[in-house]
Protein backbone atom coordinates (compact mmCIF):
# COMPACT_ATOMS: atom_id res chain seq x y z
CA UNK A 1 0.00 0.00 0.00
CA UNK A 2 1.54 3.41 -1.47
CA UNK A 3 1.42 5.96 1.39
CA UNK A 4 3.00 9.66 2.39
CA UNK A 5 3.84 10.42 5.89
CA UNK A 6 1.76 13.79 6.56
CA UNK A 7 2.42 16.47 9.30
CA UNK A 8 -0.57 17.84 11.23
CA UNK A 9 -1.84 20.86 11.80
CA UNK A 10 -0.71 21.94 15.65
CA UNK A 11 -1.56 24.40 17.91
CA UNK A 12 -0.83 24.98 21.60
CA UNK A 13 -3.26 24.60 24.26
CA UNK A 14 -2.39 28.62 25.69
CA UNK A 15 -3.93 29.71 22.22
CA UNK A 16 -7.00 27.41 22.26
CA UNK A 17 -7.13 28.88 26.10
CA UNK A 18 -6.49 32.41 24.64
CA UNK A 19 -9.17 32.19 21.82
CA UNK A 20 -6.40 33.14 19.18
CA UNK A 21 -6.10 30.66 16.76
CA UNK A 22 -6.67 32.12 13.37
CA UNK A 23 -9.34 31.34 11.01
CA UNK A 24 -7.11 29.84 8.38
CA UNK A 25 -5.54 27.42 10.95
CA UNK A 26 -8.88 26.18 11.56
CA UNK A 27 -9.76 25.25 7.91
CA UNK A 28 -5.92 23.77 7.23
CA UNK A 29 -6.72 21.45 9.99
CA UNK A 30 -10.38 20.70 9.42
CA UNK A 31 -11.65 22.33 5.78
CA UNK A 32 -12.56 21.06 2.85
CA UNK A 33 -8.77 20.26 1.36
CA UNK A 34 -7.78 19.16 5.06
CA UNK A 35 -7.01 15.75 6.89
CA UNK A 36 -9.04 16.68 9.30
CA UNK A 37 -6.91 16.38 12.46
CA UNK A 38 -5.51 18.89 14.60
CA UNK A 39 -2.78 18.05 16.80
CA UNK A 40 -2.62 20.04 20.59
CA UNK A 41 0.63 20.26 22.34
CA UNK A 42 1.66 22.08 26.02
CA UNK A 43 -0.88 20.03 27.81
CA UNK A 44 -1.18 20.43 31.65
CA UNK A 45 1.92 18.73 33.43
CA UNK A 46 -0.33 16.17 34.55
CA UNK A 47 -1.35 14.68 31.30
CA UNK A 48 2.47 12.64 30.73
CA UNK A 49 1.61 10.68 33.82
CA UNK A 50 -2.36 10.17 33.61
CA UNK A 51 -1.30 8.61 29.99
CA UNK A 52 1.33 6.62 31.06
CA UNK A 53 -1.14 4.86 33.83
CA UNK A 54 -3.98 4.51 32.05
CA UNK A 55 -2.40 3.13 28.38
CA UNK A 56 0.05 0.82 30.65
CA UNK A 57 -3.28 -0.59 32.63
CA UNK A 58 -4.60 -1.37 29.14
CA UNK A 59 -2.31 -4.50 28.93
CA UNK A 60 -3.10 -5.13 32.84
CA UNK A 61 -6.97 -5.74 32.21
CA UNK A 62 -6.56 -7.46 28.76
CA UNK A 63 -4.41 -9.95 31.18
CA UNK A 64 -6.97 -10.08 34.19
CA UNK A 65 -8.35 -13.73 34.75
CA UNK A 66 -10.99 -14.85 32.30
CA UNK A 67 -13.42 -15.48 35.31
CA UNK A 68 -12.84 -11.33 35.92
CA UNK A 69 -12.81 -10.05 32.88
CA UNK A 70 -16.18 -12.15 32.46
CA UNK A 71 -17.50 -10.46 35.29
CA UNK A 72 -16.38 -6.78 33.90
CA UNK A 73 -18.59 -7.25 30.47
CA UNK A 74 -22.08 -5.61 30.35
CA UNK A 75 -23.53 -8.03 27.32
CA UNK A 76 -27.20 -6.46 28.41
CA UNK A 77 -25.23 -2.81 26.98
CA UNK A 78 -24.50 -4.23 24.04
CA UNK A 79 -20.59 -4.67 25.43
CA UNK A 80 -20.18 -1.00 24.99
CA UNK A 81 -19.84 -0.71 28.73
CA UNK A 82 -16.75 -2.65 30.20
CA UNK A 83 -14.67 -5.37 28.64
CA UNK A 84 -15.24 -6.18 25.27
CA UNK A 85 -13.65 -8.65 23.21
CA UNK A 86 -14.39 -11.00 20.19
CA UNK A 87 -17.98 -9.41 20.05
CA UNK A 88 -17.53 -7.19 16.84
CA UNK A 89 -18.12 -7.63 13.05
CA UNK A 90 -15.43 -5.89 10.81
CA UNK A 91 -17.20 -6.55 7.83
CA UNK A 92 -19.80 -9.53 7.53
CA UNK A 93 -18.66 -12.47 8.30
CA UNK A 94 -15.50 -11.32 10.28
CA UNK A 95 -15.39 -11.10 13.97
CA UNK A 96 -12.80 -9.00 15.55
CA UNK A 97 -10.47 -10.83 17.85
CA UNK A 98 -7.13 -8.72 17.36
CA UNK A 99 -7.76 -6.18 20.12
CA UNK A 100 -10.06 -5.79 23.56
CA UNK A 101 -11.54 -2.54 24.20
CA UNK A 102 -13.04 -1.13 27.74
CA UNK A 103 -15.51 1.61 26.96
CA UNK A 104 -16.70 4.15 29.69
CA UNK A 105 -19.47 6.40 29.78
CA UNK A 106 -18.25 10.12 30.31
CA UNK A 107 -21.72 11.56 31.95
CA UNK A 108 -19.88 12.14 34.86
CA UNK A 109 -18.27 15.15 33.18
CA UNK A 110 -21.42 16.88 32.66
CA UNK A 111 -22.43 16.11 36.70
CA UNK A 112 -20.29 13.59 38.77
CA UNK A 113 -24.02 12.30 39.95
CA UNK A 114 -24.63 10.84 36.48
CA UNK A 115 -23.89 7.60 35.42
CA UNK A 116 -25.15 7.63 32.01
CA UNK A 117 -27.99 9.25 30.22
CA UNK A 118 -31.64 8.67 31.47
CA UNK A 119 -32.63 5.25 31.26
CA UNK A 120 -36.05 6.17 31.80
CA UNK A 121 -36.19 8.56 28.85
CA UNK A 122 -34.74 6.92 26.74
CA UNK A 123 -35.41 2.98 27.05
CA UNK A 124 -33.72 0.39 25.10
CA UNK A 125 -30.21 2.22 25.12
CA UNK A 126 -28.29 0.68 27.82
CA UNK A 127 -24.82 1.26 25.94
CA UNK A 128 -25.58 4.83 27.30
CA UNK A 129 -27.76 4.90 30.13
CA UNK A 130 -26.14 1.64 31.73
CA UNK A 131 -23.63 2.76 34.31
CA UNK A 132 -19.72 1.57 34.30
CA UNK A 133 -18.35 -1.07 35.62
CA UNK A 134 -14.68 -0.98 36.87
CA UNK A 135 -11.91 -3.79 38.00
CA UNK A 136 -11.03 -4.63 41.71
CA UNK A 137 -9.20 -1.99 43.55
CA UNK A 138 -7.06 -4.73 45.38
CA UNK A 139 -6.66 -8.55 45.29
CA UNK A 140 -8.99 -10.68 46.67
CA UNK A 141 -8.70 -12.75 49.55
CA UNK A 142 -6.68 -15.40 48.33
CA UNK A 143 -3.75 -13.15 47.33
CA UNK A 144 -4.95 -13.41 42.83
CA UNK A 145 -3.87 -10.67 40.45
CA UNK A 146 -6.97 -9.87 39.90
CA UNK A 147 -6.96 -5.90 40.24
CA UNK A 148 -5.91 -2.78 38.92
CA UNK A 149 -5.38 -0.68 41.34
CA UNK A 150 -6.08 3.23 40.77
CA UNK A 151 -7.49 2.60 37.06
CA UNK A 152 -10.89 4.14 37.50
CA UNK A 153 -9.13 7.47 39.03
CA UNK A 154 -6.71 8.10 36.49
CA UNK A 155 -9.00 6.85 34.03
CA UNK A 156 -11.56 9.52 34.52
CA UNK A 157 -8.99 12.15 35.40
CA UNK A 158 -7.69 11.37 31.36
CA UNK A 159 -10.99 11.82 30.08
CA UNK A 160 -11.61 14.52 31.33
CA UNK A 161 -8.55 16.30 30.52
CA UNK A 162 -9.33 15.55 26.82
CA UNK A 163 -13.18 16.48 27.17
CA UNK A 164 -11.92 19.85 28.84
CA UNK A 165 -9.53 20.41 26.21
CA UNK A 166 -12.06 19.39 23.15
CA UNK A 167 -14.35 22.03 24.72
CA UNK A 168 -11.66 24.70 23.82
CA UNK A 169 -11.16 23.13 20.20
CA UNK A 170 -14.87 23.52 20.18
CA UNK A 171 -14.92 26.92 20.79
CA UNK A 172 -12.29 27.82 18.19
CA UNK A 173 -14.70 25.81 15.40
CA UNK A 174 -17.68 27.89 17.00
CA UNK A 175 -15.75 31.34 16.52
CA UNK A 176 -14.95 30.17 13.01
CA UNK A 177 -18.76 29.10 12.44
CA UNK A 178 -20.52 32.14 13.83
CA UNK A 179 -18.42 34.25 11.53
CA UNK A 180 -18.31 32.03 8.16
CA UNK A 181 -21.75 30.14 8.20
CA UNK A 182 -24.88 31.48 8.15
CA UNK A 183 -27.56 30.43 10.41
CA UNK A 184 -25.05 29.05 12.36
CA UNK A 185 -26.48 28.85 16.35
CA UNK A 186 -23.60 31.03 18.96
CA UNK A 187 -21.80 28.17 20.93
CA UNK A 188 -23.51 25.56 19.51
CA UNK A 189 -20.73 22.64 19.69
CA UNK A 190 -18.72 24.27 23.07
CA UNK A 191 -22.56 23.47 24.56
CA UNK A 192 -22.36 19.99 23.09
CA UNK A 193 -19.31 18.87 23.96
CA UNK A 194 -19.63 19.96 28.01
CA UNK A 195 -23.66 18.75 27.76
CA UNK A 196 -23.46 15.57 26.52
CA UNK A 197 -24.41 12.51 28.37
CA UNK A 198 -23.77 10.14 25.72
CA UNK A 199 -19.76 10.78 25.70
CA UNK A 200 -17.86 7.78 25.15
CA UNK A 201 -14.03 6.85 25.89
CA UNK A 202 -12.76 3.50 24.60
CA UNK A 203 -9.40 2.45 25.53
CA UNK A 204 -8.04 -0.25 23.47
CA UNK A 205 -5.67 -2.90 23.53
CA UNK A 206 -3.84 -4.53 20.36
CA UNK A 207 -3.13 -8.01 21.25
CA UNK A 208 0.16 -9.01 20.20
CA UNK A 209 0.22 -10.81 17.13
CA UNK A 210 1.39 -14.33 15.87
CA UNK A 211 3.75 -14.44 13.19
CA UNK A 212 2.10 -14.68 8.97
CA UNK A 213 -1.04 -13.24 10.74
CA UNK A 214 -1.83 -9.86 9.01
CA UNK A 215 -3.26 -7.43 11.42
CA UNK A 216 -6.83 -6.14 10.11
CA UNK A 217 -7.06 -2.65 9.12
CA UNK A 218 -9.13 -0.97 12.25
CA UNK A 219 -10.88 1.78 12.68
CA UNK A 220 -10.50 3.84 15.66
CA UNK A 221 -14.41 4.58 16.04
CA UNK A 222 -17.90 3.08 15.52
CA UNK A 223 -17.51 0.62 12.64
CA UNK A 224 -15.67 -1.10 14.48
CA UNK A 225 -17.05 0.20 18.35
CA UNK A 226 -20.18 -1.30 17.59
CA UNK A 227 -21.94 2.10 17.09
CA UNK A 228 -20.22 3.57 20.09
CA UNK A 229 -21.44 7.07 20.56
CA UNK A 230 -20.38 9.16 17.17
CA UNK A 231 -21.15 6.43 14.86
CA UNK A 232 -19.94 5.60 11.13
CA UNK A 233 -21.17 6.52 7.69
CA UNK A 234 -19.75 3.90 4.83
CA UNK A 235 -17.83 5.18 2.35
CA UNK A 236 -19.88 6.27 -0.79
CA UNK A 237 -19.42 4.16 -4.32
CA UNK A 238 -16.58 6.87 -5.68
CA UNK A 239 -14.84 6.25 -2.60
CA UNK A 240 -15.30 2.96 -2.87
CA UNK A 241 -14.05 2.83 -5.81
CA UNK A 242 -11.05 4.46 -4.99
CA UNK A 243 -10.52 2.04 -1.76
CA UNK A 244 -10.37 -1.18 -3.63
CA UNK A 245 -7.33 0.14 -6.21
CA UNK A 246 -5.43 1.27 -2.99
CA UNK A 247 -5.82 -1.76 -0.84
CA UNK A 248 -8.73 -3.93 -0.37
CA UNK A 249 -8.39 -4.08 3.32
CA UNK A 250 -9.79 -0.45 3.14
CA UNK A 251 -13.48 -2.36 3.32
CA UNK A 252 -13.44 -1.10 7.10
CA UNK A 253 -12.48 2.15 6.62
CA UNK A 254 -15.06 4.70 8.27
CA UNK A 255 -15.47 8.63 9.15
CA UNK A 256 -16.89 9.74 12.20
CA UNK A 257 -20.05 10.36 12.77
CA UNK A 258 -19.90 12.76 16.06
CA UNK A 259 -18.11 15.97 16.37
CA UNK A 260 -14.84 15.60 17.54
CA UNK A 261 -12.56 12.62 18.76
CA UNK A 262 -9.87 13.00 21.14
CA UNK A 263 -6.91 10.63 20.92
CA UNK A 264 -4.04 9.79 23.33
CA UNK A 265 -0.45 8.89 21.17
CA UNK A 266 -0.51 5.10 21.28
CA UNK A 267 1.76 3.45 23.35
CA UNK A 268 3.82 -0.06 22.71
CA UNK A 269 5.12 -2.40 25.00
CA UNK A 270 6.77 -5.52 25.05
CA UNK A 271 4.95 -7.54 26.74
CA UNK A 272 7.43 -10.69 26.73
CA UNK A 273 9.33 -8.93 29.32
CA UNK A 274 8.11 -8.82 33.27
CA UNK A 275 8.16 -4.83 33.27
CA UNK A 276 7.15 -3.72 30.29
CA UNK A 277 7.59 -0.12 30.16
CA UNK A 278 6.93 1.99 27.00
CA UNK A 279 8.54 1.45 23.86
CA UNK A 280 10.55 4.20 22.67
CA UNK A 281 8.55 3.96 18.99
CA UNK A 282 6.44 1.47 17.45
CA UNK A 283 8.74 -1.55 15.88
CA UNK A 284 6.75 -1.76 12.74
CA UNK A 285 6.88 1.69 11.21
CA UNK A 286 3.54 0.78 9.24
CA UNK A 287 1.44 0.51 12.63
CA UNK A 288 -0.33 3.96 13.45
CA UNK A 289 -3.36 5.87 11.90
CA UNK A 290 -4.04 6.49 8.44
CA UNK A 291 -5.63 9.08 6.49
CA UNK A 292 -7.37 9.23 2.92
CA UNK A 293 -7.48 12.71 1.70
CA UNK A 294 -9.75 14.28 -0.33
CA UNK A 295 -7.74 12.72 -3.61
CA UNK A 296 -7.78 9.41 -2.80
CA UNK A 297 -4.23 9.75 -1.29
CA UNK A 298 -3.01 7.59 1.87
CA UNK A 299 -1.18 9.60 4.40
CA UNK A 300 -0.17 8.31 7.95
CA UNK A 301 -0.25 10.35 10.81
CA UNK A 302 1.89 10.40 13.37
CA UNK A 303 0.73 11.51 17.10
CA UNK A 304 3.16 13.44 19.25
CA UNK A 305 3.45 11.66 22.87
CA UNK A 306 2.55 14.75 24.88
CA UNK A 307 -0.31 15.72 23.02
CA UNK A 308 -3.50 15.25 21.90
CA UNK A 309 -5.17 14.86 18.53
CA UNK A 310 -8.79 15.50 16.98
CA UNK A 311 -10.35 14.59 14.87
CA UNK A 312 -13.49 15.89 12.68
CA UNK A 313 -16.65 14.08 12.14
CA UNK A 314 -20.05 14.18 10.10
CA UNK A 315 -21.77 16.37 12.65
CA UNK A 316 -19.14 18.91 12.77
CA UNK A 317 -19.77 19.02 8.87
CA UNK A 318 -23.12 19.29 8.96
CA UNK A 319 -23.18 21.98 11.43
CA UNK A 320 -20.31 23.96 9.52
CA UNK A 321 -22.29 23.62 6.05
CA UNK A 322 -19.51 21.89 5.26
CA UNK A 323 -16.48 24.61 5.89
CA UNK A 324 -15.36 21.60 8.25
CA UNK A 325 -15.06 18.07 6.87
CA UNK A 326 -15.21 14.72 8.02
CA UNK A 327 -12.50 12.09 7.01
CA UNK A 328 -11.98 8.41 6.35
CA UNK A 329 -9.36 7.42 8.34
CA UNK A 330 -8.46 3.64 9.90
CA UNK A 331 -5.77 2.55 12.45
CA UNK A 332 -3.27 -0.24 11.82
CA UNK A 333 -2.01 -3.00 13.86
CA UNK A 334 1.58 -4.09 14.76
CA UNK A 335 2.17 -6.73 12.18
CA UNK A 336 4.25 -9.56 13.59
CA UNK A 337 6.14 -10.95 11.33
CA UNK A 338 8.19 -7.42 11.15
CA UNK A 339 9.00 -7.67 14.69
CA UNK A 340 10.08 -11.49 14.64
CA UNK A 341 12.99 -11.44 17.94
CA UNK A 342 11.96 -8.32 19.15
CA UNK A 343 9.34 -9.70 21.88
CA UNK A 344 5.45 -10.00 22.15
CA UNK A 345 4.13 -5.90 21.18
CA UNK A 346 1.18 -4.92 22.10
CA UNK A 347 -0.39 -0.96 21.08
CA UNK A 348 -2.61 0.72 23.62
CA UNK A 349 -4.39 3.72 23.03
CA UNK A 350 -7.39 6.04 24.26
CA UNK A 351 -10.12 7.38 21.87
CA UNK A 352 -13.09 9.91 23.11
CA UNK A 353 -15.89 10.28 21.04
CA UNK A 354 -17.57 13.37 21.79
CA UNK A 355 -20.99 13.53 20.60
CA UNK A 356 -24.34 14.63 20.72
CA UNK A 357 -27.29 13.32 22.99
CA UNK A 358 -29.47 10.89 21.99
CA UNK A 359 -32.40 12.90 21.01
CA UNK A 360 -30.56 15.57 19.27
CA UNK A 361 -30.63 15.54 15.34
CA UNK A 362 -28.09 14.58 13.69
CA UNK A 363 -29.26 14.75 10.38
CA UNK A 364 -31.69 17.86 9.07
CA UNK A 365 -32.28 16.86 5.89
CA UNK A 366 -34.03 13.29 7.57
CA UNK A 367 -34.71 14.66 11.05
CA UNK A 368 -32.77 11.26 12.03
CA UNK A 369 -31.73 11.74 15.76
CA UNK A 370 -28.34 10.05 16.91
CA UNK A 371 -29.89 7.95 19.29
CA UNK A 372 -31.82 6.49 16.22
CA UNK A 373 -28.78 6.55 13.85
CA UNK A 374 -26.50 4.80 16.74
CA UNK A 375 -29.21 1.99 17.57
CA UNK A 376 -28.93 1.11 13.64
CA UNK A 377 -24.86 0.73 13.97
CA UNK A 378 -24.86 -1.03 16.70
CA UNK A 379 -27.22 -3.59 15.39
CA UNK A 380 -25.29 -4.11 12.36
CA UNK A 381 -21.48 -4.50 13.84
CA UNK A 382 -22.45 -6.86 16.88
CA UNK A 383 -21.77 -10.23 16.17
CA UNK A 384 -24.96 -12.47 16.37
Amino acid sequence: MKFTHATPVTVSLPDLQHGTIPFATLLSAFGPSSLGILVVTDLPDGFAALRQRVLTNASRIAQLPAATLASLTRPAAKYLVGWSHGVETLRPGVVDTAKGSYYINCAFYKDKSLAGADGVKFPGFEEYTAPNVWPPEAEDEHGDQASVPGFRSDAEALIKLIIDTAVLVARACDRFAEAEVEGYVAGYLERMVQGSETTKARLLHYFPTEPAHEPEMEATSNENALGLGNGVSAPGEKMKKSLSEIDDSWCSTHVDHGCLTGLTSAMFLDESCEKSDELASSPDPSSGLYILSRSQEVHKVGIPRGALAFQTGEALELITGGRFKAVPHFVRGVDADSVQGKGRIARNTLAVFTQPNLDEVVDLKTGLTFGEFARGVVKKNTAS
